[in-house]
């Protein structure tokens, strides 16, 4: 008799060895991975949709180990995403806009990274004869034969730029079933203006790396009004205290530092630079 006891309590303790096992393996399998390190920055269509952060993201991993997952929308709206706290850093160009950023406290410092240029892009058969270096001509010629226009309509970077070249041209703002906004970014913008046979203004970057271009060809660069400046901010972590202060940084530090300046330089299609650094030291 004692010996069966003896027996059971062996076996039961057995069993609840094994269950306290699966218990284990169960909670552990249960139990999130730690987070990989990763921040998010707020950035424009035209750093996305021209291939640049496909080249320097993985760089910047390499270097750091920290993704960086980006949200490509316009520069009003990057903007809007580092005041609501929704991103780490901002990588934009409005300088004015960025400015105001800044001075409303949401940005720590802002810190030049590369420029391009604007370029104006329509027909090859000119029908308003906007071919030239002059931005502010070519947009009076435009707009007084009504021949059509695509802009972005964003409150982007380049639309704020656009909208500047239009008021100087003395069209502010610009008016008529020729301009049509289309209120998206510079690839569809640039699909749009392909479709219509219609002028368009873009950064030199997207339009380097856009295909669908059909009769579309430059026809105003070189002036140094279309000069385009990119720039970088931490969102401030005193405005929003879950910004990823010490990773977005890092990121920040990374791409105005000689790797990362070198790592935009590299960056070419068909052997033509898109952008070109200038972070000072």
């Amino acid at each position: 008799m004692e010996h069966r006891i003896a027996t059971f309590l062996s076996r039961l303790s057995r069993t609840w060895l094994a269950a306290a096992v699966l218990a284990a393996v169960a909670i552990a399998s249960a139990t999130p991975a730690p987070a990989q390190d990763f921040i998010t920055v707020a950035s424009t269509t035209s750093t996305e949709q021209s291939g640049l952060f496909k080249h320097l993201l993985p760089e910047f991993k390499k270097a750091t180990g920290i993704e960086a997952r980006v949200v490509a929308v316009g520069t009003g709206q990057a903007l809007d995403m580092g005041r609501k706290g929704d991103a780490d850093v901002v990588f934009v160009h409005d300088k004015v806009a960025e400015e105001k950023f800044l001075a409303e406290g949401f940005g720590v410092k802002r810190l030049e990274v590369m420029y391009n240029d604007f370029i104006i892009v329509g027909p090859k058969n000119d029908p308003a004869g906007a071919k030239g270096k002059d931005v502010v001509e070519a947009l009076k010629k435009i707009a007084g034969t009504s021949t059509p226009f695509t802009s972005r309509a964003d409150k982007s970077g380049t639309h704020a730029a656009e909208l500047r070249y239009w008021k100087l041209a003395g069209f502010d703002p610009p008016k008529g079933a020729w301009y049509r906004e289309t209120g998206s970014g510079m690839g569809p913008t640039l699909n749009t203006a392909s479709g219509m046979n219609a002028y368009a203004l873009t950064d030199r970057g997207t339009w380097l790396s856009f295909k669908n271009r059909g009769e579309l060809v430059i026809l105003v660069e070189g002036d140094t009004k279309l000069f385009n400046q990119y720039g970088v901010m931490l969102v401030n972590p005193a405005k929003h205290p879950h910004v990823k202060k010490d990773s977005g940084q890092k990121f920040v530090d990374w791409v105005v530092s000689p790797a990362g300046q070198a790592a935009i330089a590299a960056y070419k299609i068909d052997g033509e630079q898109l952008f070109f650094p200038n972070a000072k030291p």
